[in-house]
Order: C-alpha cells, then sequence, then structure tokens
C-alpha cells in the first residue's frame, strides 16, 4: 500500500481501531461516507472491459489531487460505489470530479457528450463502526446481488478481492496470466504512463500495475478494512447478513434484480427492433418508450427501477403509469 502515512494514522483514529477492542461494544466512527450515483439516471457507464479497466486506473489518477481514504468501491456498469474516509469537501470533491472524469472518458470513446453531467450523486452519513461494516459489505456484494456471476470476492471491477486475500494475491481476471509482470509506475516511461493511465500530468505517488491495471491494494486502505473486522469469520458473517433494505433504509438505493441487467438490455434491444425497427431508444418518442417499457414488463421478472431505467424514462415520472 502506497497510500500516505498521515492520512492513514488519521483513519485509524477516527474510526477507534486504537482503543481497546470491547466485545459488543458499537464504536463510533468519524469522517466515514458511502458515495453513490444514482443507478437510475443512465442506462449504462461502462460499455466495455476497456472501459472497466480505465475505470479502475482512473480511481487511482483522481485520488493524487485529494486528502481522501479509499475503503471500498464498486463499479457496476450503470452505478458506482465508493466508501469513503476524509473531511466530506474532500471525498465530495473526490467524488464528483471522478464522475466528471468519466463523462469525459465516455464522451472520447464512444462519442456521448455529457452523459454523466446531471447524474444525482448521493452520500451517507456512516457514524458507527456497525454500519460501516455492514456499508462496506454492501458496496462488494453489487455484483452477485445484481445476478452477475461473481461472487463478492471475485467481482475484478471492485476492492472486494482485496479484504482477507493471501499477500501480493488480487484475484485472476484474463490478463493476469504468469507471464504477466507486476512493474511500477514509475518503471514506465513517461508516455507509456500517459497512456496506461488516460492523464495529461503523471501521479506523484508510484504504485504497480498489473498488465493494464493499476493494483487496488496500493490505492484502498484494505490493511485497515481487516484491523475493522479483526478476522475473515467477521467478514464473512457480515457479508452473510448484509442486506439491501439496511442500506436502503438510510437512504440508499438498489433495484431488486430477477434477471441480470446485461441480459435484460439485450431484451430491450431484442423487443425496439421487433416493435420500432432500432436496436436503441435514442431515437424513440415518449409514448414509444413507455410501450417499451409495458412490453418488458409483461414478459420478464425484473424490477419496475431496472424497466424505467432501461427504457430512457424517469423512474418518479413514469412508475405509476406502469
Amino acid at each position: 500500500m502506497v497510500l500516505d502515512k498521515e492520512l492513514l494514522d488519521e483513519l485509524i483514529s477516527d474510526l477507534g481501531l486504537n482503543h481497546p477492542f470491547v466485545k459488543g461494544a458499537t464504536i463510533p466512527v468519524k469522517r466515514c461516507w458511502h458515495f453513490c450515483t444514482d443507478g437510475n439516471a443512465v442506462d449504462i457507464i461502462f460499455y466495455d472491459e476497456e472501459d472497466f479497466i480505465n475505470g479502475m486506473n482512473r480511481i487511482y489518477v483522481t485520488l493524487q489531487n485529494y486528502h481522501v481514504v479509499i475503503l471500498a468501491f464498486c463499479l457496476m456498469d450503470n452505478h458506482l460505489h465508493f466508501v469513503l474516509h476524509g473531511d466530506f469537501d474532500q471525498c465530495n470533491r473526490f467524488m464528483h470530479d471522478y464522475v466528471r472524469r468519466t463523462s469525459h472518458d465516455i464522451s472520447v470513446r464512444h462519442n456521448e457528450q455529457h452523459k454523466l453531467e446531471n447524474v444525482p450523486i448521493h452520500h451517507q452519513v456512516v457514524d458507527t463502526d456497525f454500519y460501516l461494516k455492514v456499508v462496506i459489505c454492501y458496496t462488494i456484494k453489487n455484483a452477485p446481488v445484481a445476478g452477475i456471476r461473481h461472487n463478492a470476492w471475485s467481482y475484478p471491477w471492485s476492492s472486494g478481492p482485496l479484504y482477507f486475500n493471501s499477500p501480493g494475491y488480487w484475484c485472476s481476471p484474463g490478463w493476469m496470466m504468469e507471464s504477466c509482470k507486476t512493474v511500477r509506475t514509475e518503471e514506465l516511461g513517461f508516455r507509456s504512463r500517459l497512456s496506461s493511465l488516460k492523464t495529461k500530468q503523471v501521479p506523484k505517488i508510484p504504485a504497480h500495475m498489473v498488465g493494464p491495471v493499476v493494483l487496488p491494494g496500493d490505492y484502498v486502505a484494505y490493511e485497515i478494512v481487516e484491523q475493522l473486522f479483526k478476522t475473515n469469520k467477521s467478514f464473512n458473517f457480515f457479508l452473510c447478513i448484509t442486506k439491501e433494505d439496511d442500506v436502503e433504509a438510510r437512504g440508499g438505493s438498489i433495484s431488486h434484480l430477477s434477471i441480470p441487467i446485461q441480459e435484460m438490455r439485450q431484451h430491450k434491444n431484442d423487443i425496439c427492433l421487433e416493435l420500432f425497427g432500432v436496436e436503441s431508444t435514442k431515437t424513440l418518442s415518449t409514448s414509444q418508450r413507455l410501450k417499451l417499457a409495458r412490453t418488458m414488463r409483461a414478459r420478464y421478472n425484473s424490477s419496475l427501477k431496472q424497466i424505467i431505467r432501461l427504457s430512457g424514462l424517469v423512474y418518479d415520472e413514469v412508475k405509476d403509469l406502469l
């Protein structure tokens, strides 16, 4: 881990980890926040593996400018989650900057201008060690809850694979073959670093790269998260007991999905082609989008939020019509 020692000392103090452990006691924590983007605002953020790789590296690049520690994160294809420690202003600016940079990358790669410009960014105060454990597990459980074929500890676009793993290991996405050498960013040439990290300014703090990806363990305080949970048994316990409602009740949001979002997106394209002769909702009128949503709702056992989002409609405006 290459995080600043001063930041880590502040984190340990604010989490109460420098005090004697008392079994069963609830410990108040300071300056911890759960940030997420609204999953109903856009149909998709990360279109392919290259988008996800860029999104992972963008975390490392963006973090250089802020006095913030990342405890957990998850990049889903249509929304983001971060559990952050630091002053609210710094954490809030980091989150908005990350979304702004992601929106710019979408415009460059996919020619969709200002796609995330008005995406709502929500936040919650995390005020106890118990809730911090809950929200960390909620964050890294997003993939399996959404029906994606990964466990919480194996989804590669999150911090999940870092916790309670063997030293030096992360997970095994396709690019992590035996021939894939781990290098430090400063070993790469200047132009190579700029190209790999998609940035105009080389980050000051060095890190390790595994293939095309900056090792998340270099910018996530996973060792302190392990201290918070104490044991992998406790970590697994919280993974099992954490429910969507535990976070949603505090102002979070999640769709209860029956069909994976990628599969529903393909169904949406097929129905668009069947009904309107096009594979995208971009040219559809509001009445056509409503017809699309009603057709998907009639044919598939999927959440209303997911269907409305895929139809390109606003949930609060049309939920009563469906």
